[in-house]
């Protein structure tokens, strides 16, 4: 018998718990930090009702296209395809795509607030929720793709399945990030 047939499976379920379950637990504490978060800025955005419906879905934009990112440079990974980070095609252009699917997707989410918030009654001036919008993505993806390309090569390179580690925390971080960053651009516009 060779080597390669004593060696266990990766994909066990031992395995598979001993590799995530550290990863959830980082997770949810990032997640409780996000809640914590919201909760010390409670009143002031309670009074800003059309902030609280673009919270949820602006915060989203930079997990959900981080994790899109994280899954293109794992597969990439995997592939044999992703050796050189500086260089790299598919690095540059799923950061390049990720980006426009983000910046637009921000953009949407703006014009779709304004419009349910001046239905309500509560409407904001669409400028405002655009310059908010975009600063905080700017903010947020920034933070969330750099970290996305390191978590993808340091997993890779330390023999740990990016897939296993990528989308878990790119998710989490960019809510922590994208609440960070709404903070920021409400106190660089003077709102907050």
């Amino acid at each position: 018998m060779t080597k390669e047939e004593h060696q266990t499976p990766y994909y066990t379920i031992e395995g598979i718990i001993q590799r995530g379950l550290p990863v959830l637990i980082i997770t949810c504490i990032m997640s409780i930090l996000v809640g914590q978060i919201l909760n010390s800025r409670e009143e002031s955005l309670i009074s800003m009702p059309a902030i609280l419906i673009l919270i949820p879905s602006l915060i989203k934009i930079g997990g959900d296209t981080g994790s899109m990112l994280g899954a293109r440079l794992s597969s990439a990974l995997h592939m044999g395809l992703g050796d050189n980070l500086r260089s790299n095609p598919v690095v540059r252009n799923s950061v390049i795509a990720a980006s426009i699917v983000g910046f637009i997707s921000s953009i949407s989410v703006s014009i779709l607030v304004f419009l349910a918030s001046s239905l309500f009654g509560f409407g904001m001036p669409l400028l405002t929720l655009l310059q908010i919008s975009l600063i905080a993505v700017a903010i947020e993806l920034a933070v969330v793709y750099s970290a996305t390309v390191a978590i993808a090569f340091a997993s890779h390179r330390f023999g740990i399945d990016p897939d296993d580690t990528v989308i878990p925390f790119i998710a989490s971080l960019g809510d922590l990030v994208g609440v960070a960053g709404i903070l920021i651009a409400l106190n660089l516009l003077e709102i907050l």
